[in-house]
């Protein structure tokens, strides 16, 4: 039995983002999925893992956190020393950039992307209807956000320079749900985010992620 224990649901973007992270370094894991249909992240022995009742909660012997970006974050570091080095740990330098990237992940891309997803996606599976402004406002907002990262990766192979880590790979789930919405032309109209995109979204350990989703 896997000393890591993840809660969450397979293709859900934040528990996608942990999984993916553990099979890029290395690391063994049980996933443990829970029904969210029925309210089993809202139960009180959940609730005593992750107070919010989201998912995923990840635990490693003692230890419980939750929050993906976080965990993330933990499972590069402590195995740094294994795997896809991820954080540029030997490197103060590449280090501090790929920090800055993962925080542009997270307050500038994740807040439309995610909208956009929900509009575009999320809402259609559940019998509701798209907020059109809702969606051209945040493809709007996103697009702002994909011209400085088509500049970026004009000069970079990867956010954070000529390496993969943490600063692409926290992206790829969100990223990939946008690609099954009309939203798709965001991506594919920009050249080299086009590319940037189809390099991370085809590492094994994604594409891995989505196989055991679907097995």
């Amino acid at each position: 039995m896997a000393a890591v224990k993840v809660y969450g649901m397979p293709l859900s973007s934040c528990t996608a983002r942990v999984l993916t992270c553990l099979i890029e370094k290395g690391v063994e894991y049980e996933l443990i999925t829970l029904n969210l249909a029925v309210g089993e992240h809202k139960q009180p022995s959940f609730l005593a893992k992750q107070p919010f009742g989201q998912i995923p909660v990840l635990e490693d012997g003692d230890l419980t956190i939750f929050e993906s970006r976080a965990i993330a974050k933990y499972v590069a570091y402590k195995y740094k020393d294994q795997g896809t080095d991820l954080l540029r740990h030997e490197n103060v330098k590449e280090s501090a950039v790929v920090v800055v990237w993962t925080e542009v992940e997270s307050q500038q891309y994740n807040p439309p992307i995610s909208s956009l997803v929900y509009e575009l996606l999320i809402k259609g599976m559940y019998g509701m209807t798209t907020d059109q402004a809702v969606v051209d406002d945040q493809s709007e907002k996103l697009g702002k956000v994909l011209d400085v990262y088509e500049a970026r990766l004009t000069e970079n192979k990867y956010l954070a320079g000529n390496f993969y880590s943490l600063a692409d790979q926290n992206h790829i789930p969100y990223t990939y749900f946008l690609m099954k919405t009309s939203a798709a032309s965001l991506i594919t109209s920009r050249p080299h985010v086009k590319a940037w995109w189809e390099d991370i979204s085809s590492r094994p350990s994604f594409q891995k992620v989505l196989a055991n989703a679907n097995a």
